[in-house]
């Protein structure tokens, strides 16, 4: 495993060699921001460096009620629930959307964590090919009548960074 510094960054330095960050998570470039970086030392200042417990078992903080009730605002929406990661959120989102009796459509291409997801649902999965909104189309004519559906996609594919036809 490399060691590398400045991992947040857009460059990260390798055995002193200054390269360009590919696989970084930081789309919108704010880990690095100074008014972030100041207002998460006020956090730490006030609340420490830990919840010392996840939220089920420790309870919401008053950050969380705030962050939420914030992005509803701003979402024009009436409650709002933050997940710690993109991958807690599939899980979640998809086992509480789908069970047993129900089939989950997805894009080939799809991140591990949706796939996980619809796995930890127990729903049935059914793949259908990359953007392929015809053969989705026929699959979801074709799947049972009396069972429960969800189409599942990404909408910025990862790996080649294609954009989900979500019009469409």
């Amino acid at each position: 495993m490399q060691v590398v510094d400045s991992a947040c960054d857009s460059r990260v330095v390798v055995h002193g060699r200054s390269l360009l960050n590919l696989c970084s998570n930081n789309y919108l470039g704010l880990a690095a921001d100074e008014r972030l970086r100041r207002a998460a030392v006020r956090a730490v200042r006030t609340f420490g460096v830990g919840a010392g417990a996840s939220r089920l078992v420790a309870g919401n903080t008053s950050l969380h009620k705030r962050l939420e009730e914030k992005l509803a605002r701003f979402k024009k929406q009436q409650a709002c629930l933050v997940y710690p990661t993109g991958y807690s959120t599939n899980l979640g989102i998809i086992a509480s959307l789908a069970g047993r009796s129900d089939i989950v459509f997805c894009d080939r291409l799809n991140h591990a964590s949706i796939i996980d997801g619809i796995i930890l649902s127990r729903a049935e999965l059914v793949r259908y090919p990359h953007k392929g909104l015809d053969a989705l189309e026929r699959l979801l004519r074709k799947s049972p009548a009396r069972k429960r559906k969800l189409i599942v996609t990404d909408t910025v594919f990862s790996m080649d960074g294609d954009i989900a036809p979500i019009p469409a």
